[in-house]
């Protein structure tokens, strides 16, 4: 029999269901505060306040089913310089401390994720970094995270000034996710499967190797269409919402290896206001940073080139005939090299305007030019009553033109 839907006047209305996951979330965010300030104080009892050495560097790498998170992660290992292995919080469930609380009938819950994985982080081979894979992925897990970093931070300012500075450095967190639409991951989840069937028959068959771990979803599309779903629902809006807190890197793994590679490289170039303490940001950011000068030079360029035209002409035009007829055959015999030195008495030079012309052509040109003034003395008169020798200054200006040469290859 099926249940009669309420009157209109007993249904909720949308604001009392906003109020009802408002107050679910607030106690999730009690939950998560009880069981943090629990692991915590443990491990401050164990370990003592100077001994929590958390890594410097964590990266939260969460994925849809298939979109590579195990084939990826020696690249951002690499691409990040760090050597330890990374942390994949399914394979901590399956320790020993795990498995005696399972056989006891007990439930591996948020607690027990975070005690171990809190407690693995301390260990010295993660002092410079660690990439977790598969956490957080619920809302208390995410809490937890983020009372995390404030202790670390909090540890950092309590001994800044003391002798254990160095070992509470400022905390870095990333969060990468990579994606896949759901049509990518179930096609690459099923050719997952019959890959690992077909490897497994051929270790059985042959007794060579070792047989692969097989998921029954794998073979199973509607199974992993409930799986990418599950990701959907629960790890990728876990991550999402710690995008204000963290450094949040969106990777498109739809392509190929070396696109979604180059994708993650694109993502994880250096950031120094995340990556330094913010009293040495503080110190360097009078200095401005390469990209931002780029990206105005161009337009700056152009617009000196066409006041050269405009205001200079003449000076202008005797600077492009020099390079015309005096530097452009020495680059051109030296095309296959891409560097040029030329020694020049040309006393177009002379005016240090002509010299800014100079490289300014050049580089619209799309050659590095740099030009240096060399000065020597030369002996033109020998005075024999007061042994004086009178000098003549001669000024040679030694320009280098760099770009990129040809590319010869001999044989094969």
């Amino acid at each position: 029999m099926s249940e009669e839907p309420l009157p209109p006047s007993d249904q909720p209305t949308k604001t009392e269901a906003s109020s009802v996951a408002a107050r679910h979330q607030d106690l999730e965010v009690k939950d998560a505060q009880i069981i943090f300030n629990t692991v915590w104080n443990k491990l401050e009892e164990k370990y003592g306040r100077t001994r929590l050495h958390f890594p410097q560097e964590l990266i939260l790498l969460g994925g849809a089913p298939g979109a590579g998170k195990g084939t990826n992660t020696p690249f951002i290992q690499e691409v990040r310089g760090l050597t330890a292995e990374p942390i994949v919080v399914s394979s901590l469930l399956d320790t020993p401390e795990m498995r005696a609380i399972k056989d006891a009938g007990g439930m591996v819950g948020d607690t027990e994720v975070i005690s171990i994985l809190f407690e693995r982080l301390l260990s010295p081979d993660y002092q410079d970094g660690a990439i977790l894979d598969g956490f957080p992925r619920t809302f208390v897990q995410v809490e937890c995270m983020k009372l995390l970093y404030h202790k670390m931070l909090q540890l950092r300012a309590e001994f800044f000034n003391t002798e254990y500075r160095a070992s509470f450095r400022q905390p870095l967190i990333h969060i990468m996710m990579l994606f896949i639409d759901e049509k990518e991951s179930v096609a690459r989840q099923l050719k997952r499967g019959r890959e690992i069937i077909e490897h497994n028959e051929e270790v059985e068959r042959t007794g060579i190797g070792e047989p692969k771990e097989y998921r029954a979803t794998d073979s199973d599309p509607k199974a992993a269409q409930r799986r990418y779903r599950v990701f959907k629902e629960a790890t990728y809006d876990a991550l999402q919402s710690l995008k204000e807190v963290f450094h949040y890197h969106f990777i498109n793994a739809q392509g190929t290896l070396a696109e979604v590679r180059q994708n993650i490289i694109k993502e994880l170039q250096y950031q120094s206001s995340l990556e330094l303490d913010p009293r040495t940001f503080d110190s360097l950011h009078r200095l401005p940073i390469a990209k931002k000068i780029v990206e105005h030079a161009r337009q700056q360029l152009v617009r000196r080139l066409d006041q050269y035209e405009m205001e200079s002409t003449e000076q202008f035009h005797r600077v492009i005939d020099f390079i015309e007829d005096k530097i452009m055959p020495i680059v051109r015999h030296h095309a296959i090299t891409g560097s040029a030195h030329i020694n020049s008495e040309d006393p177009t030079l002379d005016d240090p305007h002509s010299m800014a012309m100079l490289i300014d052509i050049f580089s619209e040109r799309g050659y590095h030019a740099s030009v240096d003034l060399h000065k020597i003395e030369i002996p033109e008169e020998f005075d024999l009553q007061t042994g004086q020798i009178r000098c003549r200054m001669k000024k040679v200006w030694r320009i280098q033109i760099r770009f990129k040469g040809s590319e010869i290859r001999r044989g094969s």
